[in-house]
């Protein structure tokens, strides 16, 4: 029987970056999937605070060159390469100059919020999945953790919906309370549309704001996992409303649930998801 494929999208991982409980998450959960038989990829911006020589991260040049488009601009996409030789897994980075070359992550030296950090996100989204496609890996779940992941459900559900690397995946998305307190640019919305979209699609999204992001990310995933256990009433109760498989919080390391999880989603014999 062929392994699951579960590709994790992120911002954060232990040990290449380290802001929140989500790199702890990210770094134990793939190996608890892949020391059950599961087959692992992970992706995650490169920011400029990754050093690239102590965590030996190399570009892997047959998947760069790619071009993203926001906006009408393109803007090139360079993957890199680390393993994490203690788990035997290999995370993937994506860079690129103008985005993710600079010393603070989201905001800058005087802690003010990154103006471009709607950009940022639709670059890190559609770079995300465009990478995968040139790796000719089809994931059966794709499990995003986070706001800066949250446009790629309803990019799964609507411009690649027919793709064969993901017209079977299932898409998982983790909500954390760590976010942001400003919003994204107005026109963050608009920019996010994409081939086979309308403005309909990034509706949920258009408050720019954080649980607007959390909204529009459910509205598009076959389940949600709250990664906190404080999580803002607005999003606990769309979520419950939704009636979508939902992982609450849970203190523990356990991850036998989201192993569950992956399996009732991800079953061939799924009728509902209701």
């Amino acid at each position: 029987m062929a392994k699951t494929k579960l590709l994790f999208i992120t911002h954060e991982m232990s040990p290449f970056l380290e802001l929140t409980k989500i790199s702890e998450i990210t770094r134990q959960l793939p190996q608890a999937m892949q020391d059950k038989g599961f087959e692992i990829r992970i992706l995650m911006p490169r920011f400029g605070n990754i050093n690239e020589r102590r965590n030996r991260l190399h570009e892997v040049i047959r998947l760069s060159g790619m071009n993203i488009i926001i906006d009408d601009n393109d803007n090139p996409l360079i993957i890199k390469v680390a393993s994490i030789p203690s788990a035997r897994m290999q995370v993937y980075f994506l860079d690129n100059e103008e985005y993710f070359q600079r010393k603070h992550v989201f905001r800058d030296n005087n802690n003010k919020f990154f103006e471009d950090n709607d950009e940022r996100t639709i670059f890190f989204c559609k770079g995300a999945l465009e990478t995968v496609k040139k790796l000719g890996w089809s994931p059966d779940v794709v499990h995003c953790h986070g706001w800066m992941s949250s446009l790629v459900p309803v990019y799964l559900k609507t411009t690649y919906k027919d793709d064969p690397t993901f017209k079977n995946a299932k898409v998982v998305y983790s909500v954390y309370e760590n976010c942001f307190a400003e919003n994204l640019n107005a026109d963050f919305a608009r920019k996010a549309i994409m081939n086979g979209m309308s403005a309909k699609h990034t509706e949920m999204f258009k408050g720019s704001d954080c649980d607007s992001l959390h909204i529009g990310a459910i509205t598009y995933s076959d389940a949600v996992v709250f990664g906190n256990e404080e999580i803002s009433e607005e999003v606990v109760n769309f979520t419950k409303a939704s009636e979508k498989p939902l992982l609450e919080f849970e203190g523990t390391a356990d991850y036998e649930n989201y192993y569950s999880l992956y399996e009732e989603i991800s079953s061939e014999d799924l009728v509902s998801l209701a």
